[in-house]
């Protein structure tokens, strides 16, 4: 039975945790494996909402495992106010596994990633200010702080200290903060020990025996392609891999076993954060977009950047990730544009580019290149299969299809599980 890894194609919020959902009942293992609190998931079930920051989506299908792997960074304070909340709305979270190898978020982590933000001012990245970066920088360090270790008092204690003795320093004398006491930290995590213990494991070895016994398992991940520390956007990009690679480091599963990589496009583009954005409009379009989308992030609550659909970053995630497939969301928030205008390359410098360009430097000069397509006005809503949207519709995802490089078989046209069209069965 096949392993699936499901990721954004492009700035992440395409809209995973509808993907996930809807292959969550079909699945045995939904699976993240970077990441942590700063991924935002939203998830329409019949007339209810659901949230989801740090757990899988697949703990919403009953049935399913949901499990958080060794490349995800969990802060304990998030993820038992998560389970709580699902737990008071009668979801059954009994069955989460959590690696011991995953890396905790510290209270101090969190605290230097908000100092960091501040002090850089308008240099800075925009981060979550949620202290993942500062954890994944601890990991990298060879100073960080895994969820084994809640477990082993005096562990705990000497990588507590020996994180602090740094972090003191450029608390104290850089940013003119008070340093943070180790017993209180050491105090703060033990408190959570009990209460997580249920759910930890060697998840690892959970996988891959579930892949040898034939079980099928989803790989879901956080923030989307362009958002990737080696293939995004550098500096502003996330802590991690988003990318497809990320899926075998992060949950402990080689590459061998990976049968189907879906990419998650949104019908148009948003990001959330700074950094370059070439389709991003700043007009009553971009406004329509952000309204008619709902576009504020799940987890920051901050409103997205909106523009058109870009192909040039649809054909690098198909490239860098090595896509099979594509789920297309939010195609009906687009009804009502007369003309839908496609970046479809670049103009840097007075030359065209179809590719997205390495140099960081041109791609904060890249110039939208537009193909406009006819729009439509018909309600999509309630169509069950492809030849039930309208023309036109129909002729803009086909365009969308052929410009980046893997086909479409699924189409979101609206917020609810059974408002999509499944063309291709991706098991």
């Amino acid at each position: 039975m096949p392993a699936l890894v499901l990721l954004g194609a492009q700035w992440g919020d395409e809209g995973k945790g509808k993907a996930t959902d809807l292959l969550g009942g079909s699945v045995d293992y939904v699976v993240r494996y970077q990441g942590g609190n700063n991924a935002g998931h939203t998830v329409v079930v019949g007339d209810q909402k659901y949230a989801l920051h740090l757990l899988p989506s697949g703990i919403l299908s009953p049935g399913c495992t949901p499990v958080i792997g060794n490349g995800v960074v969990v802060d304990p304070s998030v993820l038992l106010s998560e389970l709580s909340g699902l737990n008071e709305r009668g979801v059954d979270t009994s069955k989460l596994l959590i690696s011991g190898n995953a890396h905790i978020i510290t209270p101090y982590n969190v605290t230097v990633d908000k100092v960091t933000e501040r002090f850089l001012g308008k240099r800075r990245i925009g981060t979550t200010g949620r202290g993942i970066g500062p954890t994944y920088a601890d990991k990298i360090n060879r100073v960080g702080i895994r969820v084994q270790d809640l477990y082993d008092e005096s562990i705990l204690t000497q990588k507590v200290e020996a994180a602090l003795d740094v972090k003191n320093q450029l608390l104290t004398k850089l940013y003119n903060r008070r340093a943070i006491a180790v017993d209180q930290v050491v105090e703060e995590l033990l408190g959570y020990a009990e209460q997580i213990k249920p759910y930890v494991t060697d998840t690892v070895l959970v996988l891959n025996q579930a892949l040898e016994d034939d079980k099928v398992v989803l790989f879901e991940g956080g923030q989307g392609t362009l958002l990737d520390i080696d293939h995004g956007t550098y500096p502003f990009v996330t802590s991690s891999n988003p990318t497809a690679g990320g899926a075998c480091t992060g949950a402990g599963v080689g590459p061998t076993k990976i049968s189907r990589v879906i990419g998650i496009l949104k019908a148009y583009t948003t990001r959330v954060g700074a950094g370059p954005f070439p389709t991003e409009l700043f007009d009553e379009d971009g406004e329509a977009l952000r309204r008619i989308g709902g576009e504020r992030g799940v987890t920051t609550g901050r409103d997205r950047r909106c523009g058109w659909f870009d192909a040039v970053i649809a054909r690098y995630a198909t490239r860098v990730n090595g896509l099979t497939d594509f789920f297309l969301t939010k195609l009906d928030v687009l009804t009502g544009w007369e003309q839908i205008p496609v970046c479809v390359a670049y103009e840097i410098d007075g030359r065209r580019v179809e590719e997205l360009p390495y140099s960081q430097t041109d791609f904060h000069h890249a110039k939208p290149v537009y193909e406009t397509l006819p729009g439509w006005s018909e309600d999509i809503t309630k169509a069950k299969s492809f030849a039930d949207l309208p023309k036109n519709a129909q002729n803009y995802v086909k365009a969308l299809e052929e410009m980046s490089g893997a086909p479409i078989s699924a189409i979101g046209v609206g917020p609810g599980r059974d408002e999509t069209i499944e063309i291709n069965s991706f098991l």
